[in-house]
């Protein structure tokens, strides 16, 4: 953690000095309690010690402007930290590749990437804080017990010892369920992200008593493991409390004795016990601190871990620059595996010209969109090369490349804000003459017009106030802002009506010109008019050629295809 501090470094090691006088000032009331408690209980002279009261609330109030100062300061420092280290997690979450997310819940992302860090840094400041402060207090308190009773002292640090021997363990004994704990509630994230999302499935479903069903069983899972690791650490406190209290009637015992036989004073007795007592109090509360304090050291490591992940897809040493698109795209002996062991395509090899429109076409699963997720290395080849204009993909800075490419999905993602915030995405310096080109070519113009703060309406979370239709305009002006050589469209049209199809099919025209494209077409008909249409099955290309060659094959598997659709159409 010591580079997140470094940047606040005096602050930190101010918060943390504080902590010295604030925890030594703990002894101050034991040590003035020797002479008054001589002078007035014993010789009953009150005179002499008039001014004692005084420094108690005099030292007090200095002791209390030290502890405003320190826990403002340890704020401020947690915070800072906090909010630098959670930047640098967000920044190495947008690094990861594609299969992070696909493997990685919702859940653990928001509480390892967000609450973790909460713990890790301004939790565990909490406790430095207290700590520093309760070493500096044992130290004055254990000088005012040495100075009024080595003897009893000897016993008192005995007593203290033995109470510390039951803490060496904990750590490795709660290990386990402190992982069960963070699992659990990472889990909990997941089931109210997943609620919020599928609100209107489990409207439409009636899957209320389910969903709650299920939650409850979660919950119960969470409950019981957080009752186990309470259970592992409880047992402490009541430890101490019996270990203190054998300690603090030893002294009592002894340190009778002792004033009866004239080696102390009764004010060297009653300062003694003051400061015992005050030492003894923490520590037999200590545990119950100790979950949280290992919960925070806990998160401190899950955060570090986070930090250490790396993406699996990387920038060459040294990148070849590719700052324009000149001839083709080569797929030359292509496989790919989600799974190791299970390929999704098998040898594959294609070429698309530069100007060319190339369709893909197939059953589901057979590898479509994994061929479209390739090229701008959304994943890693497994075997083979992807060659643009005759160079390894992997050669170019994956900043280059992808700058090169627009891609128009079948779910386009939209984020919350306004219409014209999710269009200039696609170029953050566009004039106003070309963002209006660009509504005016998507066919957004009619529908901007009926919206009353026009480009400046906000859409909600993920456009949820939006039409399907609606929503992929957006996203072809989006790729029309952007202006990439290359142009890959992912089913873009497949889950909308047929009225909306029609519109979305013109813009995404519009969006074609000059470009080169790979289409992933659910609807046959839409891809009549492609340069060359490849047939995938299984993972490999089984069939290529324009619509009128592959219509031509006798018991081809496109023909196949387009018939059956079309009479499912008819």
């Amino acid at each position: 953690m010591l580079p997140y501090v470094k940047p606040y470094a005096l602050r930190a090691i101010l918060a943390v000095t504080l902590c010295i006088p604030i925890g030594a000032l703990d002894a101050v009331i034991a040590m003035s309690l020797k002479p008054y408690t001589d002078l007035v209980m014993v010789e009953k002279s009150v005179q002499a010690v008039w001014y004692i009261p005084f420094i108690i609330i005099l030292f007090s109030v200095f002791q209390g402007a030290l502890i405003y100062l320190a826990t403002y300061l340890n704020a401020w420092v947690g915070e800072k930290m906090t909010r630098d280290l959670k930047f640098d997690l967000y920044s190495k979450l947008l690094s990861f590749d594609s299969s992070y997310f696909d493997k990685t819940y919702s859940g653990d992302v928001i509480f390892n990437f967000n609450t973790q860090v909460d713990t890790a840094s301004s939790q565990l400041l909490v406790k430095i804080k207290l700590m520093v402060s309760r070493i500096f207090s044992s130290i004055s308190l254990v000088a005012v017990l040495i100075y009024n009773s080595w003897q009893l002292s000897l016993i008192a640090m005995t007593v203290l010892g033995c109470a510390f021997v039951p803490m060496a363990k904990i750590r490795s004994k709660i290990q386990g369920t402190m992982s069960k704990v963070v699992k659990g509630s990472a889990v909990l994230v997941t089931e109210y992200n997943e609620s919020y999302a599928g609100n209107k499935t489990i409207a439409a479903y009636n899957l209320q008593d389910h969903q709650k069903s299920k939650f409850w069983n979660i919950l119960n899972t969470v409950a019981k493991v957080k009752i186990k690791l309470s259970q592992k650490t409880a047992w402490l406190s009541p430890i101490m409390h019996v270990i203190i209290a054998i300690g603090i009637g030893i002294s009592i015992a002894y340190g009778s004795y002792l004033i009866v036989s004239d080696k102390i004073t009764s004010g060297n007795f009653v300062s003694f016990l003051t400061a015992l007592i005050m030492l003894y109090n923490p520590v037999k509360n200590f545990g119950n601190n100790v979950k949280e304090f290992q919960l925070s050291l806990f998160a401190v490591e899950q955060v570090l871990d986070s930090l250490k992940l790396t993406s699996s897809i990387k920038d060459p040493k040294k990148p070849i620059a590719f700052k324009d698109f000149k001839s083709e795209i080569v797929f030359e002996n292509v496989t790919f595996e989600y799974t190791p062991g299970k390929p999704v395509l098998k040898d594959f090899n294609l070429t698309i010209k530069k100007g060319e429109t190339i369709a893909l076409v197939g059953n589901s699963g057979g590898g479509k969109s994994t061929i479209a997720n390739l090229l701008p290395r959304f994943y890693d080849i497994t075997a083979g090369a992807i060659n643009v204009d005759e160079i390894d993909i992997r050669n170019y800075s994956i900043k280059e490349l992808r700058d090169n490419i627009a891609t128009v999905f079948q779910d386009n993602f939209l984020f919350s804000g306004t219409i014209k915030e999710n269009i200039i995405l696609g170029n953050p310096g566009a004039k106003e003459a070309e963002i209006k080109k660009a509504v005016k070519m998507a066919y957004l113009e009619n529908f901007i017009k009926t919206l009353k703060n026009g480009l400046n309406t906000e859409i909600g979370e993920r456009g949820v106030l939006l039409s399907g239709g609606q929503k992929q305009r957006i996203a072809i002006a989006r790729a029309f802002l952007k202006d990439a050589p290359i142009l890959i469209l992912d089913e873009a049209t497949s889950a909308l009506d047929n009225k909306s199809e029609a519109i979305v099919q013109k813009a995404i025209e519009n969006l074609m010109r000059n470009k080169t494209v790979l289409v992933i077409a659910h609807r046959l008909s839409t891809i009549q008019n492609a340069t060359k249409i490849a047939v995938i099955e299984a993972g490999q290309l089984i069939e290529f050629g324009n619509h009128k060659e592959l219509m031509a094959i006798q018991d081809g598997k496109y023909r196949s295809l387009y018939e059956m659709q079309f009479k499912r159409n008819e």
